[in-house]
């Protein structure tokens, strides 16, 4: 009457994260119909509130708590990038333990500490220079994945990826004519 364990991770799994593929384009013409639509709303975004001295020091103590939790001594360096984001960066030894496979415990990390503060401020936890390391990774990823593409002409599935990586592949081969993602 129950499903095992491991059956019902790998299928929310599935659920949850969505594959990045990429594939050749054919060279014939492609012609698109365009349908009329109703005017749709545009999405708003979010805007960013300002930083306020007390969201700052929320953040800290919060990510401060979080890794005395963890027995970690870290020394956590607080800044505002130019798009009005809270960037806090980690350091200390053991930080691999902090990232995580993949940079998921960092994700984790980060999502709870956008959740925790006040109004919309968003924050953005690195430690030993990871998301561009994991951003150079991907985008290198990206082209040898595109150069096997075009050499067998058969789409490609990647691992799931949140949605930054993701974004990362798609910018990156977003400029080749002839892969899609």
């Amino acid at each position: 009457p129950f499903a095992p364990v491991e059956e019902i991770r790998e299928e929310k799994a599935e659920e949850i994260a969505e594959p990045v593929k990429a594939e050749v384009k054919e060279e014939a013409p492609v012609v698109e119909k365009q349908e009329e639509r109703p005017a749709e709303e545009p999405k708003k975004a979010r805007e960013l509130a300002e930083v306020q001295p007390q969201t700052v020091e929320a953040v800290k103590t919060f990510l401060a708590d979080t890794m005395k939790a963890m027995n970690m001594e870290v020394e956590i360096e607080i800044s505002i990038d130019e798009d009005g984001a809270l960037c806090a960066d980690l350091r200390g030894e053991h930080m691999g333990i902090l990232i995580g496979k993949r940079g998921q415990t960092l994700d984790s990390l980060q999502y709870l500490a956008n959740k925790h503060q006040d109004g919309y401020v968003r924050v953005k936890l690195d430690t030993e220079n990871y998301r561009a390391r994991r951003e150079e990774t991907l985008k290198h990823l990206a082209k040898n994945i595109a150069h096997k593409v075009k050499r067998n002409r058969r789409p490609v599935a990647l691992e799931p990826m949140n949605p930054y990586e993701r974004r990362i592949i798609h910018s990156a081969l977003q400029s080749d004519p002839y892969v899609t993602t």
